[in-house]
């Protein structure tokens, strides 16, 4: 007679039927050095601040170098609200900014995050820290208006709230698909005043020597990140495209570390590996390869990518994450590159061509675009981009509503919704082009 069967038989068998899951792809070493850069950075500056050394705050495309040099700790306000959205912890900060604090709902959320933050630093808010207070209170700030001017009243609230000096560099719009040499002579001569008011109120001493050297890495890591981003012209592209998203912090906060360039040599390393391969860390088969133009959509980022895995979309070129391969020889080049770098200060005749050169060198066959709506500037412009260059390229396009920090403004249904049509016309379009 058989043994009766029992609820502890029939869980062993469903214990023993039911497939062991996928095991997660372990972190590469260039991640795992990324991290440990991270933490320095935010460890630096809290032991510098109990050594009572100035601490600053600086916008993401400022020339940091200059801080490098004189051996300064900054911290990287636009670059910590996007860890705290992309973790998905920014709604108190937002609901405190849009309420006890006061300010508009259309702000950019990066701002909204951070006046919250820095409110609670200075110790005018409840608001508790989800990254146990990473951000130190500042001693004074950097900033340029190359991103944006409400960057420039963003920055010139903390100034108020805190009672500390902004130091500032004007960049202008670029009317033109280059720097005039009137504006490089501006904009030096901004970098010079800088550098001797830095000297004065943080007690430091320029060291043209040191500059020079940090320059060079500077220079290196720039190349080191333009290359990696170029590598994903080969086919498979060699690792995911939202991949790169994760190592920007490297060159926003430390363009100038030697420690980012073990970062970017050890990453170009691992693509060339994947090449040498024919493999990618891309989930599944490529089908379709596009471009992203517009920031990341941090809350929303694992969505985005598991949406576009499901039709095999990689991206694999993006308008957003080169802004920091900044090349420059000297002090009157770092005038130059800087007034350069950010699309935001570029008129929409120089964007479509950067973008038409991306296209063609990563044979991308569709582009998707984040309508931001924390960033205004870019979203002005962008739908006469994409109407040009849909035109010109002969290409398809989609774009959706979301916030680089903001999670209320996206919607997961109308994304999915976007990329089926997508993946329709791009379907369509490569049946045509096998056909002949």
């Amino acid at each position: 007679m058989s043994e009766p069967i029992t609820a502890q038989t029939n869980a062993a068998s469903a214990d023993q039927a039911a497939p062991a899951p996928k095991p997660k792809r372990p972190k590469p070493k260039s991640m795992l050095l990324l991290n440990e850069q991270t933490q320095a950075l935010f460890e630096n500056a809290r032991l510098a601040k109990e050594r009572g050394e100035k601490v600053g705050w600086s916008a993401s495309i400022f020339p940091q170098e200059i801080a490098e040099t004189l051996g300064l700790n900054i911290l990287y306000p636009e670059n910590h609200s996007a860890g705290i959205a992309a973790r998905h912890q920014a709604d108190p900060f937002l609901q405190d900014c849009e309420g006890p604090l006061g300010y508009s709902n259309d702000l950019c959320a990066y701002a909204k995050v951070n006046l919250s933050y820095a409110s609670a630093l200075n110790n005018e808010s409840t608001v508790e820290f989800p990254d146990g207070g990473k951000m130190v209170k500042p001693d004074f700030l950097l900033l340029t208006n190359n991103i944006c001017n409400q960057l420039t009243k963003w920055y010139e609230n903390l100034s108020r709230q805190m009672n500390i000096p902004i130091f500032f560099i004007d960049t202008c719009y670029n009317p033109s698909d280059y720097v005039t040499e009137t504006r490089v002579r501006y904009v030096r001569a901004q970098i010079d005043q800088l550098i001797k008011d830095l000297c004065a109120f943080t007690g430091k001493k320029w060291d043209d020597k040191r500059f020079q050297k940090v320059m060079k890495i500077s220079q290196r890591n720039s190349f080191l990140w333009e290359r990696a981003n170029s590598l994903m012209d080969h086919k498979p592209a060699p690792i995911g495209g939202f991949e790169l998203f994760n190592y920007m912090s490297a060159m926003v906060c430390n363009r100038g570390k030697t420690s980012s360039t073990a970062v970017l040599e050890q990453l170009n390393a691992e693509i060339e590996e994947h090449i040498k391969n024919g493999t990618s860390t891309f989930p599944v088969d490529e089908q379709y390869r596009i471009s992203w133009d517009g920031i990341a959509c941090w809350p929303y980022l694992s969505h985005n990518l598991r949406t576009l895995k499901k039709y095999g979309i990689n991206m694999v070129a993006s308008s957003y994450g080169k802004a920091w391969a900044i090349e420059y020889d000297d002090l009157d080049g770092m005038a130059r590159a800087y007034c350069f770098a950010s699309t935001n200060g570029d008129n929409a005749s120089t964007m479509i061509g950067r973008r038409m050169e991306a296209l063609k060198k990563f044979d991308c066959e569709g582009t998707i675009y984040h309508v931001n709506r924390s960033c205004k500037v870019m979203d002005c412009q962008m739908m006469e981009v994409q109407r040009q260059i849909s035109e010109q390229a002969g290409i398809p396009f989609a774009s959706f509503d979301g916030d680089q920090a903001d999670y209320r403004n996206y919607s997961e249904a109308q994304f999915e919704t976007r990329i089926q049509g997508l993946v329709e016309v791009m379907a369509q379009n490569k049946e045509a082009k096998e056909n002949g």
